[in-house]
């Protein structure tokens, strides 16, 4: 089988942290931001598709779950591209602490710039190419479900019922993105992380990132409560769930079970090696050992070619 076990894994998980805590605060806050456009896109077509009067009261269930197999696509396209998404940077910047590589003040700037990136990013795209580009407009049906899901997620659970939700759709975020890690290609990572993501949609567990459309875009199309409803409500226990469901519940325990002691396993290998964006930490720095290992490709080359000349 061509992956990585468990224990390779979290070391790259806590590489990527480490990578990402060091990324250049301008370049963290525009990768964030790319990042949520992506996951907007995801959460228009489950709002569109949940624009179903009759499966809403026949089969509400069901167009759950339909809805939900088409969410994922956002987070495969941010976790192939590289862009940073504030809930899986939970995992990676929990783990590189615990791994002692980085400090608590590196994780509170990473947090902030990716948060606030994410949220530029994802009303950006609710409030220009959704809203005032009238994507529900065509039919009452999409602004009826849009403000129904905004309703549902901020307004009828309770505040501790909303905080323990976020525990659980983190938690399977953060597991989808450390599986799709632990694939080498990318139809294996597109599967890694299509299941579990749509399994917390399918069960209406809330995301923060997510929910800067949803609720935003239900805000806009007449839901019956403002921002600061919202932002108590809904962002302040999702945020901390999310941040309990992905430190607690995926890097602490695979950080305990595979970087702590002697496990009797030697973890040797090349990241730069790996394909992936998500694995090579996002853009970086071009350090002083990259320019000489390029400088000596290239020096390689040169020389093959007089060779074959």
């Amino acid at each position: 089988m061509d992956a990585f076990t468990p224990q390779q894994t979290i070391e790259l998980v806590s590489r990527i942290g480490c990578k990402k805590a060091h990324m250049r605060l301008d370049k963290l806050f525009w990768n964030s931001f790319m990042a949520g456009p992506l996951i907007g896109f995801s959460c228009a077509i489950l709002v569109s598709t949940n624009a179903s009067p009759w499966y809403q009261d026949n089969a509400p269930g069901l167009i759950r779950t339909i809805a939900a197999l088409v969410f994922p696509i956002g987070l495969v396209m941010i976790v192939l591209s590289g862009a940073d998404l504030f809930t899986s940077n939970v995992m990676f910047m929990t783990t590189a602490l615990l791994h002692r590589r980085i400090t608590i003040k590196d994780v509170a700037i990473s947090w902030l710039f990716s948060f606030f990136g994410n949220l530029a990013g994802t009303l950006f795209f609710m409030a220009i190419i959704t809203g005032y580009g009238g994507v529900f407009e065509e039919s009452p049906e999409y602004q009826q479900a849009a403000v129904r899901l905004a309703t549902q997620k901020a307004q009828q659970p309770g505040w501790h019922q909303i905080f323990l939700r976020g525990i659980g759709a983190n938690w399977l975020v953060c597991f989808a993105v450390f599986i799709s890690i632990t694939s080498r290609e990318v139809i294996s990572k597109i599967a890694a992380i299509w299941w579990p993501t749509a399994t917390f949609v399918a069960l209406a567990l809330d995301h923060v990132i997510a929910n800067m459309f949803f609720i935003p875009m239900g805000i806009w199309c007449g839901a019956p409560f403002g921002v600061g409803y919202y932002i108590w409500k809904s962002m302040i226990p999702t945020l901390l769930g999310n941040i309990v469901g992905g430190g607690l519940f995926v890097a602490t325990p695979y950080w305990y079970l595979y970087l702590t002691g002697d496990v009797g396993v030697s973890i040797d290998f090349n990241i730069e090696s790996l394909a992936s964006a998500m694995e090579a930490g996002g853009p970086m720095r071009v350090t002083t050992n990259d320019r000489q290992q390029v400088s000596h490709s290239a020096s390689l080359l040169h020389v093959f070619g007089q060779i074959s000349t």
